[in-house]
């Protein structure tokens, strides 16, 4: 019983002193930085979201992927999916364009959330992603702010 107590109490200080070996990372910053209306196809919108990828670490981090849902107003609108391949060095920045489809019924219930006096700019939007792959496992993020849509997705609307 003892050797049992003996060994779980060392296994347990190992994986303890094992966590103090992986370096501290800090949090990447992920922004968006522009929103651009792409060709469209029958009953979708097609826009590119540029994100701003910010690495304040002092190693660099490498992706193999982004998948990307944006909610508008409190409801779901866009997604998108890239297989880009990249890294973002220690102590930089990039910027990643991703594609993303709004469906004609998605356009449709956001027209119909919006109030007669509520207008296309200022909208609250949330953008939920993650970077695939890398040696430190995939990578999620959050990104919150208002919305104004460029004057040709006016017109689509």
């Amino acid at each position: 019983m003892r050797r049992l107590l003996s060994l779980t109490l060392s296994l347990l200080l190992l994986s303890l002193s094992a966590c103090a070996l992986f370096p501290q990372r800090d949090q990447v910053h992920i922004n968006v930085v522009g929103i651009d209306p792409l060709p469209s196809q029958d009953l979708e919108v097609r826009f590119a979201i540029k994100l701003r990828l910010q690495n304040p670490n002092e190693t660099a981090i490498s992706y193999n992927g982004v998948a990307l849902d944006l909610e508008v107003n409190g409801q779901p609108l866009a997604t998108g999916v890239s297989n880009q391949t990249g890294s973002v060095g220690r102590f930089s920045e990039s910027v990643l364009v991703v594609p993303v489809s709004v469906s004609a019924f998605t356009v449709l219930r956001q027209t119909l959330g919006l109030t007669q006096t509520q207008s296309l700019d200022d909208l609250p939007y949330v953008l939920r992603g993650k970077l695939a792959g890398g040696p430190t496992g995939t990578l999620r993020f959050v990104d919150k702010g208002q919305l104004s849509l460029p004057k040709s997705a006016n017109v689509i609307w």
